[in-house]
């Protein structure tokens, strides 16, 4: 992808311009389709899968309306390429500094599924008991997880055991999962 700034449609002024938030990003082919990896001065913001480079590019600019966005392969490369690693091979987690942006609900869910082991799973329900919430607020803020892969909302099931719900298709959430449960195979 060309390196290109892109800014939201809202209205600018020179202040707005001035405190904008830059975030740089980069776009490649992977297992799952397409992922996109962004970051922000602090760390990745998002890892998002699609089907096109049109699909995940259009995912982050709904996500950061305010943000310039930047094209930058090159400065992202190494991260991009930890990402598919990981996708390539679970145990292998990439090492990543995150920028977690959410709600301080969300935050806790979040961090309770970084301790979700790989190759295994977690119902809705066991992630809310300990939180003391409702599964269906847990299913929430996993829908708005920004950093698919590196924040495992995939891990989460159904009660019954089934997959529901995952913000990129259940065709992905099965293919990661497998994955997962392949390398854990003895």
């Amino acid at each position: 992808m060309p390196a290109t700034a892109h800014r939201s449609t809202r209205r600018t002024t020179p202040h707005t311009v001035r405190h904008a938030e830059l975030l740089r990003y980069s776009i490649a082919p992977c297992p799952l389709g397409y992922l996109l990896l962004a970051a922000s001065a602090k760390g990745i913001c998002a890892v998002l899968m699609g089907d096109t480079p049109y699909a995940v590019q259009a995912e982050l600019q709904q996500r950061f309306a305010e943000a310039v966005l930047q094209a930058d392969d090159t400065g992202l490369s190494e991260g991009v390429q930890q990402v598919v690693r990981q996708l390539n091979d679970p145990q292998r987690p990439a090492q990543l500094p995150l920028d977690m942006r959410g709600s301080a609900f969300q935050q806790q869910v979040w961090q309770a599924l970084l301790h979700i082991p790989c190759g295994q799973t977690r119902t809705y329900s066991e992630l809310a008991a300990p939180l003391g919430s409702h599964p269906r607020a847990v299913a929430s803020a996993c829908a708005r997880n920004p950093l698919g892969v590196l924040v495992p909302c995939h891990r989460v099931i159904a009660r019954n055991g089934a997959l529901s719900g995952y913000r990129w298709g259940l065709q992905r959430k099965a293919a990661l999962l497998k994955g997962e449960a392949d390398v854990q195979a003895p």
